[in-house]
């Protein structure tokens, strides 16, 4: 992650080498959630802001980018505005919501 906190009106760039290590050509979907830690309503345990399919020959290794802005973080609250809020955010990445390789944190300061 290119940064541990940023402001509403910055952007958080991710990125991950894939390696494809089996015997064959293939295809990847690298997902990318997101989970509001503390929101002043209950927010999904992971929830689903990106992804990217890629190709990758035998061995292959490619550079996945992903970049984190206000829209990803952005939620409709109790007066159904849509809205950010300060606080910790964990990013998640892997092939499925049950198959999570990569974890960190960031914090969304005013």
């Amino acid at each position: 992650m290119s940064k541990k906190q940023i402001k509403s009106d910055e952007k958080l760039d991710v990125s991950l080498e894939v390696t494809n290590t089996g015997k064959y050509p293939g295809e990847e979907i690298v997902q990318l959630y997101l989970q509001d830690l503390v929101g002043s309503i209950v927010r999904p345990v992971k929830e689903l802001k990106d992804f990217r399919k890629i190709e990758l020959k035998v061995g292959e290794t490619k550079m996945i980018h992903f970049t984190i802005d206000t829209e990803k973080l952005a939620f409709y609250n109790q007066n159904l505005k849509w809205v950010t809020e300060p606080g910790d955010f964990k990013v998640m990445i892997g092939a499925s919501s049950r198959d999570i390789r990569l974890k960190d944190r960031f914090e969304l300061i005013k």
